[in-house]
């Protein structure tokens, strides 16, 4: 009996390894995407790494294994599967006027050779790195394994992210011309297919841009075997409100060039225990304070070291009114976690987004037009606080007015969520296999 290939598909962009749980949700959320629609695929990642790995990863109630393709992006060049050499490979493969000496070629190299072999290739490019605002490294850090997928000829889908903004003309230029090859290109927010659109001008199918809401708005929560919450009070007649405050370790740090690099008009810092004390003392609320980014001081944009400063500097003057989570948790956990607030501010798009998800009313401290886009789709663009446009008193009479009018938003978000969560889950119903879209769904 010939028994039939089973489909294969590469994931780019994606990883659990960066400690960030914005990263993670989106990894989570596309491989609930697949499995879905393609319930006995096999899914590989395409990241870098210094080793290939593998994951073990429970979705739909089951255990599946992922493989790491791995790439290198280093100074050792010379590396067989060091980005650099991969993309040189390629482009000779391309000068080969012969087919089987082109193949023969990509064959020979074994990573070149597992995305050739792959029947379906999203991007997601860790949600928004498809855009200079975090520097150069990080554009090409994400752009050039997509570069490569189209130079070997495969098709490239572009999962749903934001796109751009571009500052310099070179990025712009390059992504461009990944827009413009790739076979679907998805965007989180409208904003996004405007860029593409304007990016691309009267080139490719205006058909190609779609718009589908985030894949973390799909992600389970499931409870930690451990849970350390500082000894907040459980849920229960007349126990004060719990809101959940997560607090960036990249703003803490003022971005990564250090000197205010996204632009906020005042002190992140300051902002962030004005906002906590605001909570306290005006509306009677405790505060939990929730990393969505785990790592020690030594991890520069760690939110759990930000957390610890913070509430060192607070614990004293809050006493009982003001708790912390420790340890380190899972994209599933923290989305647990988060649900057992009332009410959530987050400098983090996706700890906003578990909070969210969960009709947990939440405002988005904004450093990126990312936040406002995702918001919107969902309708509840007006708690976006843009702390490069408004000051810290605004913001907070912001924040006042949302934590009034939870009730309201809770239900404007139980309305629409569940519409959210189908529309995510069929991401994949669309995207049929190389060789598939002439013969039909397989």
């Amino acid at each position: 009996m010939i028994h039939p290939k089973r489909l294969k598909v590469l994931l780019l962009g994606a990883s659990f390894n960066t400690r960030n749980m914005g990263v993670s949700a989106l990894t989570a959320g596309a491989i609930k995407c697949v499995k879905r629609r393609y319930p006995e695929s096999d899914i590989c990642f395409l990241d870098y790494g210094k080793s290939a790995e593998t994951y073990n990863f429970k979705v739909f109630g089951r255990d599946i294994l992922i493989q790491l393709v791995n790439l290198r992006f280093s100074k050792k060049i010379y590396l067989k599967n060091h980005i650099a050499y991969l993309l040189l490979l390629s482009v000779i493969a391309r000068l080969i006027p012969f087919k089987e000496a082109r193949n023969r070629l990509v064959s020979s190299n074994r990573r070149l050779r597992q995305i050739c072999d792959s029947d379906i290739i999203a991007s997601i490019s860790g949600g928004d790195s498809l855009s200079d605002i975090y520097g150069l490294g990080r554009f090409f850090y994400v752009a050039l394994p997509q570069l490569l997928v189209i130079l070997l000829g495969k098709r490239l889908i572009m999962l749903p992210q934001t796109i751009g903004p571009f500052k310099r003309k070179l990025t712009r230029a390059v992504a461009g011309y990944i827009i413009g090859k790739a076979e679907i290109v998805y965007s989180r927010d409208y904003s996004g297919l405007l860029e593409a659109r304007e990016i691309l001008g009267m080139r490719g199918r205006p058909d190609k841009l779609r718009f589908c809401y985030d894949v973390g708005f799909v992600i389970d929560p499931i409870r930690p075997a451990r849970l350390d919450l500082d000894g907040l009070p459980e849920a229960g007649p007349g126990r004060p409100c719990t809101a959940g405050v997560n607090i960036s370790g990249l703003l803490s740090i003022g971005g990564y060039s250090g000197d205010n690099m996204f632009g906020l008009k005042d002190d992140y810092r300051e902002l962030i225990t004005g906002v906590i004390d605001l909570l306290i003392n005006e509306k009677g609320a405790n505060v939990l304070l929730i990393p969505h980014v785990f790592g020690a001081k030594s991890h520069a944009e760690s939110d759990a070291a930000a957390c610890e400063e913070v509430y060192g500097e607070l614990k004293g003057k809050y006493g009982n009114r003001i708790f912390i989570v420790r340890g380190s948790y899972d994209q599933n956990e923290i989305k647990h976690i988060i649900v057992l607030c009332d009410f959530f501010v987050g400098s983090r798009m996706h700890a906003c987004i578990a909070a969210l998800s969960q009709n947990v009313p939440s405002v988005a401290i904004a450093y990126s037009k990312k936040f406002y886009g995702v918001m919107e789709s969902i309708g509840v663009e007006s708690c976006v606080a843009d702390p490069c446009r408004l000051g810290k008193k605004e913001i907070l009479g912001l924040v006042s007015r949302a934590f009034g009018e939870r009730d309201l938003i809770k239900e404007r978000l139980k309305n629409i969520i569940p519409q959210v969560k189908e529309s995510v889950l069929g991401l994949f119903d669309d995207i049929l296999p190389e060789g598939a879209a002439a013969k039909g769904r397989p």
